[in-house]
């Protein structure tokens, strides 16, 4: 409806144009705004007040040219001219339910938008296979998947990608975690005197699954890789040691770890080392593919890190800013100037033992990705990320490359509460609360729903009693309701030796002539504008709050009036909108990754 609207507007314009009564290179942006009061009509513009001043004449006067200037047509019944100039658009009664007719046409795929020649990617949870998914990695993939949905519908090309941080130290640190417990369970081989305690590194992966992993490499080498407890830390420095108010009083638990790490390489060798790290990072990543699969959350692609050290992208990438001119060399290491580009200091790229960081890893990968042909590139980072938005876009931008093409939403973390009490997690303890058991406590859909019910910058506290609770405080039940209460009539119509005529319930629709359902009609008719918003905007939320309006209008107008009636004309005729509704809820859940059941 909007599309047509703006379709007069637009003829207007140019016959004023015609006339001479506007500019003949005016062009304006045309602004339609659904109205918040009925007697202001149904849609209401200010574009005679945008013209006025090219036209050089009052905004009333120019609105009064305008609407004189209209086509004649059949979807408005009335034009009214309000206040200095706004032009309000009264719809035509039978128009508003004509979008039944287009939603039974279209079924699945109403509101979706024809396929664009653009080619988006987007990347989401990219979480360290170090460990299983928490909940705030949750949202990030609720959040990311959504997205990547919404993109799809609305015409784009849309590739869903994982990047997996398979390098550096973090990954290191896992491997040799995996290692130590290897060693600590073969006590004998490994030299532990009988009754002592093995004591575990305070910097390394001290979950349960890190002594699972270790037990399937005994499981398939034995004891064979053990090497002495002697040996292993010979030389390392000492860990750090807290006071009892959690102050460091000496050591160093980063130079223990990587002293650890080490000597680990040194005495198995990097064949037998990296026993370990593949044992560490398929068993975790295995565990991440398929809780996220589990999660209705699939990927197009899962690139490795590793991948950019191994075909020599980050050296090419480090070149082409140094031949840019964008580099210098500083004790040794070599430094991007980001400063240059706006960010608050210069970034090492290459440290003095000749190692990349991760920074060159993230130039390297988003160099990468547009040269794989991205039209527009999205990253869906955990809120900690701020800081790193700046030097990447720095660094797009000394590529040579349009760094407007990549967009970032940084996804807060999520709060959860349960009985009025805040749940406390800790990722590296191991104490943390696995996305598997939140979905396991209140289902997929109540997760997914949740996680994207807020813009991403903007904290959630999820209430996990409310999100398993049977009421019109649940949102997601409350939706999924509506749908079922349909498929509920549409039971008892059969049972009362009714049959459901929708042909009929169409030539119909002049029967429906309460305000709530010409809200229904034209709440339904916003659903194709709302997917376009959300999608381009990369708000799910907008899709959301639209369902919990739509579903709302539908249980006000299904507990005021009787649907099955026995009326025939009038029966189809409700019927039909209920389809309607029926259908676009489907249509939205869908895209939400979340079930529209039949029954409830």
């Amino acid at each position: 409806m909007k599309l047509a609207l703006e379709h007069l507007l637009t003829t207007a314009l140019a016959s004023l144009r015609a006339d001479g009564v506007l500019p003949a290179d005016f062009s304006p942006a045309i602004q339609l705004d659904r109205t918040r009061d009925k007697a202001h009509g149904d849609w209401a513009t200010n574009l005679a007040l945008a013209s006025a001043k090219a036209a050089g004449r009052k905004p009333r006067d120019i609105a009064e040219a305008i609407v004189a200037a209209l086509p004649v047509n059949a979807i408005v019944s009335k034009v009214e001219i309000a206040g200095p100039g706004f032009i309000n658009f009264f719809l035509a009664g039978a128009t508003e339910f004509a979008v039944l007719g287009q939603i039974f046409a279209a079924a699945a795929d109403f509101g979706r938008t024809p396929r664009r020649n653009q080619k988006l990617q987007v990347e989401f949870v990219s979480a360290n296979p170090t460990s299983s998914l928490h909940v705030g990695h949750g949202r990030g993939a609720a959040y990311g998947m959504t997205v990547a949905t919404l993109l799809d519908a609305v015409g784009y090309d849309v590739q869903r990608e994982y990047y997996v941080n398979d390098a550096g130290r973090q990954m290191a640190i896992l491997a040799t975690s995996t290692y130590l417990r290897y060693v600590e369970s073969h006590p004998v081989e490994s030299g532990i005197a009988a009754g002592a305690a093995f004591v575990f590194p305070s910097n390394g992966y001290r979950g349960d699954y890190i002594r699972d992993i270790a037990a399937s490499v005994t499981a398939t080498h034995g004891a064979t890789l053990v090497k002495p407890v002697t040996a292993l830390f010979a030389d390392v420095p000492a860990d750090a040691v807290k006071n009892a108010a959690g102050e460091v009083i000496s050591g160093d638990k980063e130079t223990h770890i990587d002293g650890l790490i080490a000597n680990a390489r040194a005495l198995l060798g990097s064949d037998s080392y990296d026993v370990f790290f593949r044992a560490a990072l398929d068993s975790i990543l295995s565990d991440i593919r398929q809780d996220l699969g589990e999660f209705g959350v699939h990927y197009d692609e899962w690139f490795s890190e590793k991948t950019l050290e191994t075909d020599g992208s980050i050296e090419r990438a480090v070149a082409r800013l140094t031949a840019n001119g964008h580099t210098y060399e500083q004790g040794g290491a070599i430094w991007f100037r980001s400063t240059t580009f706006g960010d608050d200091k210069d970034r090492v790229l290459v440290r003095d033992n000749g190692q990349g960081t991760y920074f060159a890893s993230d130039v390297a990968y988003h160099l990468n990705k547009f040269e794989r042909g991205f039209d527009r590139v999205v990253n869906i980072w955990g809120a900690d990320h701020h800081g790193y938005i700046t030097r990447v876009k720095a660094a797009l931008t000394a590529l040579g490359l349009d760094a407007g093409k990549l967009d970032v939403l940084l996804v807060q973390f999520v709060s959860l509460w349960r009985g009025g009490e805040q749940v406390q997690m800790s990722s590296r303890s191991g104490q943390f609360i696995p996305l598997r058991e939140l979905r396991e406590e209140v289902g997929n859909d109540a997760a997914r729903f949740y996680y994207i019910t807020r813009k991403s910058e903007q904290h959630i506290d999820f209430d996990l009693d409310l999100a398993v609770s049977q009421s019109k405080d649940n949102p997601v039940y409350y939706i999924q309701y509506a749908h079922a209460r349909v498929c509920s009539m549409l039971e008892k119509l059969t049972t009362l030796g009714w049959t459901l005529d929708r042909d009929a319930g169409l030539a119909a629709l002049d029967r429906l002539d309460s305000d709530a359902e010409r809200d229904l009609a034209k709440a339904l008719q916003r659903y194709p504008e709302v997917l376009l918003k959300a999608a381009e905007a990369y708000e799910p939320h907008q899709l959301s709050n639209y369902l919990k309006e739509l579903a709302s209008e539908f249980h006000g107008w299904y507990n005021s009036t009787k649907v099955l009636v026995d009326d025939e004309p009038l029966r189809q005729a409700r019927l039909t909108l209920s389809l309607g509704v029926r259908q676009v809820i489907a249509n939205g859940l869908g895209l939400l990754g979340v079930a529209a059941p039949e029954r409830m």
